[in-house]
């Protein structure tokens, strides 16, 4: 039986001119001219574009996904074997009441539950597994009111990101008629518990507009408390952990502004401080006074001001914890007598406490090589107890309360792994590789302890490198079915992240992109010259922004990796940039620059945008993942780019592309499908660094 034959796509001709450069785009005609409709109903894709991208689902199934079928399902059962599946969240309080959620054995999504805050009589508030039924469920979460009766959930149905917010009585159990379409799925309860407020998405599917539903009416008779005239500014609202305010936030990539409501009596918006380009800025409050982390006048790493919440203005900020180069805030809360913030130095997080009565501080801090920390504050103000969570690529994750008067830490939860679990049998190190300005790129690894370090081993390496997103090195049931069979995985920290500070995000965006792409490629030799894993062993990985490092290091370095996996990549830069009707584009350009406005930006992403350098060289074998209705990556990127890929290339290596008819950027919503997902991507990488061979992989 002869080997199936990729898709071809046909060549249209179209040409765009800009800035007096024109460019042929012979598969422009992918993405379909009703792609806002289709996102809301997929079913009305055209029949041209569907008929191709089914074309390489079919090519994908038949050449690979059969062929490691038994692989997958090892790999998925190994990975659901890691996992306790009848498991809880620790129960966080809130008056009488205590709230968590927890996982049935079986299922695919979480139950929401309460009990009294002593433990007793628990109550299911929410069975979202009985909403999901057997179709696509998006749940965004949910939030109960203040007065505890009523609980505000939201969920999309299709992976586009329009959610419906519903409203549900916990007295009864049912939802009651208030619904509310096309919101971006975040709700805040006013202080009486009558009204809800929410974001809602234009037809650009944009979040621009703050409304107040009035409970028992109907949206229609929605008030509009705020909108926003600048398309490149996204809205957002919450709440302060007082409960006094309601906060609506507006910002892109580089600049935000805040206003507050007083949420008791629900009035005008009052703005904090206008926008300056360049200023972030974030708000909380006690007893009158705002604290607010922000990077203002050159405070590149953060710092913590505060102000009177009568005169707010950045005029009147005052320093509470000052700018530290070097040492990046990450995040900040308030609670009665004391600010916890998290930061990271030398790459590491720890947890800063200050006594707001005396000034006096403390830490907390761990001595791995690598680890990941994050903390939250609960839904209580009037309180001295955090919460916070720790795990490294070794140590599972382990929960702990920490009372912020004693310093006493008591563990609350540690994850189980069923299967089995011995952390001492695994390496957790933290190297840096030499970029070729003479930066440090730290590297976080994890491998078995039994594998031999002589190049032999094959390697997993994952980026992303964007929007001063770190990647944390935590612990992964998942990673332990690579590592267990030999690879080293391997996380590049690359500059476009904080993972070094504000400084490293600003080295990785707009006319410093490329030492992302460059950062990673070093990464990789470094771990060749130590032996970590050798040539033609490396599985490069990537998702979203991420994708587009993939992309871009599929151009220039081929010959480091035996295969690429690039999952919703974002490879259609230039095109995406230019277009201004696509969701995500006017907030984006602070991150690459303006193509349209500026010619010398037009010039810089064209030189590196994966889609338009794509060259007639041999490819490393590659996986590409996609989701008909993302609206973050749109579905034609990677269709495009592979369809420009097979046409081009020199190589006969496999090519496929996935794309999942009923899900979005997220790809599949239940945590079993979810499992599956991860299964194909490391029989992939299984499969390629072992010289694309399917037997022996087990």
């Amino acid at each position: 039986m002869s080997k199936p034959a990729p898709p071809v796509a046909e060549k249209k001709q179209h040409t765009a001119v800009n800035h007096g450069v024109s460019r042929n785009d012979p598969y422009h005609w992918l993405r379909a001219a009703n792609w806002q409709e289709v996102m809301r109903d997929p079913e009305v894709l055209d029949s041209e574009i569907r008929a191709y991208l089914e074309a390489e689902n079919r090519y994908f199934t038949e050449v690979f996904s059969d062929k490691t079928a038994d692989l997958r399902e090892k790999i998925y059962r190994e990975i659901r074997g890691r996992i306790k599946e009848d498991d809880s969240s620790v129960p966080t309080p809130d008056g009488d009441f205590a709230y968590f959620s927890r996982m049935e054995t079986g299922r695919q999504y979480p139950l929401l539950v309460r009990t009294m805050r002593s433990g007793k009589d628990e109550q299911v508030l929410l069975d979202c597994n009985v909403e999901a039924g057997e179709s696509y469920f998006g749940f965004a979460g949910a939030i109960h009111d203040p007065s505890h009766r009523f609980l505000a959930w939201a969920a999309d149905r299709n992976g586009s990101e329009y959610y419906t917010i519903k409203v549900r009585d916990l007295e009864t159990g049912k939802d009651i008629t208030d619904t509310i379409e096309k919101s971006a799925g975040g709700t805040v309860w006013s202080a009486d518990s009558k009204s809800l407020y929410y974001v809602e998405l234009d037809e650009n599917h944009r979040p621009y507009q703050v409304r107040r539903h009035a409970m028992g009416t109907s949206q229609s008779e929605d008030e509009i408390v705020y909108t926003e005239a600048d398309p490149g500014f996204f809205v957002n609202v919450s709440k302060t952990l007082s409960g006094k305010f309601v906060v609506i936030s507006a910002g892109d990539h580089q600049t935000s502004e805040a206003h507050l409501i007083d949420a008791q009596t629900n009035g005008v918006p009052m703005l904090v401080a206008g926008r300056k380009v360049g200023r972030e800025y974030s708000v909380d409050e006690r007893e009158g006074t705002l604290f607010i982390l922000t990077n203002d006048n050159g405070a590149e790493d953060f710092k913590i001001v505060t102000a009177d919440i009568s005169s707010p203005g950045a005029e009147n900020w005052q320093d509470i914890v000052p700018h530290r180069p070097g040492t990046l805030i990450l995040t900040s809360f308030v609670i009665k007598n004391h600010l916890v913030r998290l930061e990271r130095a030398e790459g590491l997080p720890r947890i800063i406490i200050r006594n707001l009565t005396n000034a006096s501080e403390s830490e907390i801090a761990f001595e791995e090589e690598a680890y990941s920390l994050g903390v939250s504050a609960g839904y209580e103000f009037d309180t001295s107890d955090i919460r916070f969570t720790y795990s490294s690529p070794t140590t599972p994750s382990r929960v702990f309360d920490y009372n912020l008067e004693t310093g006493t830490r008591t563990l609350r939860k540690e994850q189980k792994v069923p299967s089995g679990h011995k952390p001492q049998d695994y390496v957790t190190r933290r190297v840096f590789a030499e970029a070729a300005d003479g930066e440090k790129i730290p590297l976080t690894l994890l491998y078995h302890k039994n594998t031999k370090l002589d190049g032999s081993a094959p390697c997993l390496l994952y980026g992303y490198g964007a929007y001063g997103i770190s990647m944390p090195a935590n612990f992964s049931v998942a990673n332990l079915s690579l590592v267990d069979r030999g690879f080293v995985h391997a996380i590049a920290h690359v500059r476009g992240g904080k993972d070094k500070g504000y400084g490293w995000y600003a080295k990785g965006r707009r006319e410093h992109k490329t030492n992302t792409f460059t950062d990673f490629i070093a990464a990789a030799e470094h771990l060749i010259a130590e032996q970590f894993t050798s040539r033609g062993k490396i599985v490069a990985q990537g998702g979203s922004a991420g994708g587009m490092l993939m992309g871009a290091i599929a151009n220039m370095r081929p010959d480091l990796f035996a295969g690429i996996i690039a999952q919703v990549p974002f490879v259609d830069v230039l095109t995406t940039m230019l277009d201004d009707t696509l969701p995500l584009t006017p907030p984006e350009w602070p991150e690459w620059g303006n193509p349209i406005a500026s010619k010398e930006d037009y010039e810089r992403i064209l030189s590196y945008s994966p889609y338009d350098n794509v060259q007639a060289q041999d490819y490393a074998p590659m996986l590409v993942l996609a989701g008909l209705t993302d609206p973050r990556v749109t579905y034609w990127e990677p269709a495009k780019w592979v369809a420009r890929l097979r046409a081009t290339k020199t190589d006969t290596q496999p090519l496929f592309l996935k794309t999942n008819m009923e899900a979005g950027h997220g790809g599949a919503t239940g945590r079993f499908e979810r499992i599956k997902e991860t299964a194909l991507t490391q029989a992939f990488a299984l499969w390629a660094a072992n010289n694309k061979k399917f037997e022996g992989l087990d």
